[in-house]
C-alpha cells in the first residue's frame, strides 16, 4: 500500500452504483434531446467514460482542459483554458461532466463561458461536491457524492499526475498538501 493514500472516502462498488444511478437519471431527463457531454480534463475522463456507458441514449463527447491548480493541491484562484472545445454548442443540450467541485470558481467560469456559446440547455453533473467550500450555491443538476473538504485522489483525480488509476477515491496523505 502506498503511504500517500489515506482513508478511502468512496469505495469502488459505491462509485459504480452511483454512476449507474446518475446514468439512469440523465437518460430519463434527456429523452428526445440527446446530450453533448463536455468533460473537464483530465480529472473527469474516468467518470465520464463510465457515465457515458450508463446513459441509454446517443451521446456525443467533447473535452475542455481548464486549470486553477497547476501542480498544487490548492487552487490558485486563476482559471485558464488549456484546451477548448472542438464542437459548436449552438442549440445543443450540454451537460458539463466534472470530477469534483470544491470552491466552484472553475465551474462558475466554465458555465459563463459555455453559456455565451448559445446552447439550448446547460447543466452540470459532478461526481463529487466538497462540503462547505463554495462561496455561492453552485447550481448542480446531478451530484454523486458530497464529501468532506479533504484533498482526494483516485478515479481520475490526481496529485502531480499520480493516482488517477485508483478504482476508489481516497484522501491524499502525502507531503506537499496545500
Amino acid at each position: 500500500m502506498d503511504s500517500n493514500i489515506g482513508r478511502i472516502v468512496v469505495g469502488e462498488a459505491e462509485l459504480q452504483a452511483m454512476v449507474k444511478t446518475l446514468g439512469r437519471r440523465i437518460t430519463d431527463d434527456y429523452q428526445g434531446r440527446p446530450p453533448l457531454l463536455v468533460g473537464v480534463l483530465k480529472g473527469a475522463f474516468v467518470f465520464m467514460s463510465d457515465l457515458a456507458r450508463a446513459i441509454e441514449l446517443p451521446v456525443e463527447f467533447d473535452f475542455m482542459a481548464v486549470s486553477s491548480y497547476g501542480s498544487a493541491t490548492r487552487t490558485s484562484g486563476v482559471v485558464r483554458i488549456l484546451k477548448d472545445l472542438d464542437l459548436d454548442l449552438t442549440g445543443r443540450h450540454v451537460l458539463i461532466v466534472e470530477d469534483i467541485v470544491d470552491s466552484g470558481l472553475t465551474l462558475a467560469y466554465l458555465r459563463k463561458n459555455l453559456a455565451a456559446r448559445g446552447p439550448a440547455s446547460l447543466e452540470v453533473c459532478t461526481l463529487l461536491l466538497k462540503e462547505g467550500l463554495q462561496k455561492t450555491e453552485p447550481d448542480l443538476r446531478y451530484i454523486g457524492f458530497t464529501i468532506p473538504p479533504a484533498f482526494v485522489v483516485g478515479y481520475g483525480l490526481d496529485v502531480g499526475e499520480r493516482y488517477r488509476n485508483l478504482p476508489y477515491i481516497a484522501e491524499y496523505a502525502g507531503s506537499g498538501r496545500g
